[in-house]
């Protein structure tokens, strides 16, 4: 069950909605200046969850795709469900083919426990998983698809819209700002916290038996140098890379919402010019490529969401 969150996430809508500033919060910690860190993400967001101080905003209210960034609701939802982790579920094909690659290894008919599978889903991104965890939900995928955009609601998440579990489907959109108030809400989970932060998994199938081996897709959780007390990676061509996460930097509990980011690497390099701004007050510098890509991919949204408003 979740910790009691209403509060913190009160503190973080309302510092949403007012103006990042270099300020000395209630601890007295000094926060760096938002002009001297240079990020490679087109969107972010970036929090002081103790005290709900946004301390960083880059185009957070841009609504765009999410990808995988997904399955901390699903997470959530299924959760919130009450359905038994232990219980084995059975997987079955796409009742429909996916938007996007759907590749598996998890072989149709085998069984696996709920846990397990919500596990995969959240490490290592297992989009048949997060299917599966939808599917077996009472009333189905389309019961589950209206508890994740009813859960958004329920926490404010005003700019977002699910239309799947995966993020496997663009029509999966949010803005870093909503992501951000996810993010919390989703940090009041014992269980996303611990499945988030694993490194490595065997899960072992039945009907038939076989095991498969996966791992994290956040390399920063294999770093003894970062605590890292929850993630999600996400990735899409219409989405870019992406990733959100919660990091202790100096005692401090900080939430980065990372989305559109240039390179493959790029989510963990933000990660990284986040951690140094907070200590240092300098972030360092991103490549010329990566402002060239960010020019692109704001001009592009911009024209997307003209021709949306000229046909509406």
């Amino acid at each position: 069950m979740p910790r009691t969150i209403t509060s913190s996430l009160c503190i973080l809508l309302f510092a949403l909605t007012t103006p990042a500033v270099t300020a000395a919060d209630n601890t007295g910690v000094v926060s760096p200046d938002p002009a001297g860190i240079d990020l490679a993400s087109v969107h972010a967001a970036v929090a002081d969850l103790d005290t709900g101080e946004v301390l960083y905003r880059k185009h957070e209210r841009h609504v765009v795709p999410i990808a995988s960034v997904t399955k901390l609701m699903t997470a959530m939802v299924v959760l919130d469900s009450g359905e038994p982790l232990g219980e084995s579920l059975t997987a079955v094909k796409r009742e429909h083919s996916a938007p996007n690659n759907a590749y598996t290894r998890i072989r149709m008919g085998s069984r696996l426990p709920r846990s397990d599978l919500l596990r995969l889903a959240l490490m290592s991104s297992e989009n048949h998983a997060a299917y599966l965890l939808a599917r077996h939900h009472p009333g189905g995928m389309t019961a589950f698809v209206e508890a994740m955009n009813a859960k958004a609601q329920e926490l404010g998440m005003t700019d977002t819209r699910f239309v799947g579990p995966s993020g496997l489907d663009s029509g999966n959109r949010s803005t870093a700002a909503d992501l951000l108030v996810m993010l919390r809400a989703a940090e009041g989970y014992d269980t996303i916290r611990e499945y988030t932060q694993t490194r490595r998994f065997r899960a072992n199938f039945h009907n038939p038996r076989y095991s498969l081996y996966y791992g994290n897709t956040n390399v920063l959780v294999y770093r003894d140098h970062w605590d890292v007390e929850l993630s999600k990676t996400g990735y899409l061509n219409e989405a870019g890379r992406c990733l959100v996460m919660v990091t202790e930097i100096d005692g401090r509990r900080i939430g980065m919402v990372l989305l559109d980011s240039f390179g493959k690497r790029s989510p963990m390099g933000d990660a990284g010019r986040i951690r140094n701004w907070l200590r240092t007050g300098n972030g360092g510098a991103i490549a010329r490529a990566a402002r060239e890509y960010e020019q692109r991919r704001v001009a592009k949204l911009s024209e997307t969401q003209t021709a949306e408003a000229t046909v509406q």
